[in-house]
Order: C-alpha cells, then structure tokens, then sequence
C-alpha cells in the first residue's frame, strides 16, 4: 500500500515566495503580494455597482481613512489599519453569510498569517484588544457606506447591519471602484508613507 501524497499547503506568489499556509514565514511575505492579491480580491463577492470590482485593497485605504479621522493614532497603529484584511490576499474574502456557513476554522490560518505579516514588517504579532476594536468599528463603518453605495442595500437595512455611522460622510471616503492596477499602487503608497511615518516619527 503506497504512503498518502503530501498535501500542498503553501502557494507560489508573483515574487517567487512560497508561503505556507500551515506556517507561514514573515520571510516569506512581500507587501508588492499583498497589494497586489488585494487589488483583485473583490468585496461583496463582487455584488457591487460600477465598471471594476470594489477591492479589498481599496477597502483597506477606506478602513484606514476612517480609523485615521477618527482616532488619536500613530504610524504603527495606522499601519495595522490599513493591513487588517492583508491576510485575504491568501484566503481571499469570505462574506459574513458564508462565514456563518462554514464555522470558524478558516480563523486559525487568519490568525497566523495576520502574525506573519505584522511581523514582517516590524509590528506586533497582533494588535491590541484597544486598537482592534477601533480597527473594527473603522471596518463597520466601512461597510455602512460600501452597503448603500455601492452593494444595493437600502439605509435602514444597512443600519439594521452596520448601524449609523457619526462624524464620517460618504464624501470623505474614496468609494467610487477603481481599476486593480490603480488601487494596487495606491494601497503600496500609503504603505509606503506610514512605513516612512514609523521610521522617522513623523506625521503620517
């Protein structure tokens, strides 16, 4: 009786890295991946309005934004802002409905890639229960106005989910889909800054 194949559990990206998903490396993360995997994940599963798909790169910049005018917050914090969907580059974006569906399983692999991210690019293995609440109520936010805006939900629906968001406006958000090249370079120049910002600390 012939031994059981191993089963493939990392995946080739663009930059020659091969990242397991069993164990992921920081050494083998790159943000020019990420941004790019992010660039093509579409959110809503791609139930959106517009000529291009609404990514999850260009959520991260949305979430950010928000968690930026509405928090006292550093570089770092910034950072992990912008990077707290990074994980979907590997395991692409899973609705809320389908997470219901499935159970929790799929949160171990998010929880050790989100490390190895963090950890590649010097910040904490996780952020704090402070920080993530706001990241989180950032990301609600978020989805408020990618409801009514762009994914057919009407207000009332959409506050019955998300709630009603104070002090943001739909005007203050960059929520018209882009192309994926343009929310791919957009994604790694703000990167860019607050990775700038951390180094020198100065504003971001």
């Amino acid at each position: 009786m012939s031994a059981a194949k191993p089963v493939r559990a990392w995946q080739r990206m663009l930059s020659g890295r091969r990242l397991d998903l069993l164990d992921p490396s920081p050494l083998d993360v790159e943000i020019s991946d990420i941004a790019h995997g992010l660039a093509r994940v579409a959110r809503w599963n791609g139930q959106t309005r517009g000529d291009h798909a609404f990514s999850v790169a260009q959520h991260c910049l949305v979430v950010e934004e928000i968690f930026r005018r509405s928090n006292e917050a550093d570089a770092q914090c910034l950072m992990m802002a912008l990077l707290h969907d990074a994980p979907e580059y590997v395991i692409g974006d899973m609705i809320s409905p389908f997470k219901s569906v499935v159970g929790g399983g799929y949160k171990a692999v998010e929880h050790r890639l989100e490390a190895a991210i963090h950890l590649r690019f010097g910040l904490p293995a996780h952020a704090s229960r402070e920080t993530k609440a706001q990241i989180k109520k950032a990301d609600t936010i978020a989805a408020f106005f990618e409801a009514t805006v762009l994914a057919g939900f009407s207000t009332p629906e959409a506050q019955k989910f998300f709630g009603q968001p104070r002090g943001i406006t739909v005007d203050m958000l960059p929520l018209q889909p882009m192309p994926a090249l343009e929310a791919q370079s957009l994604f790694l120049q703000r990167f860019a800054e607050l990775d700038a910002g951390r180094t020198s600390g100065g504003p971001a």
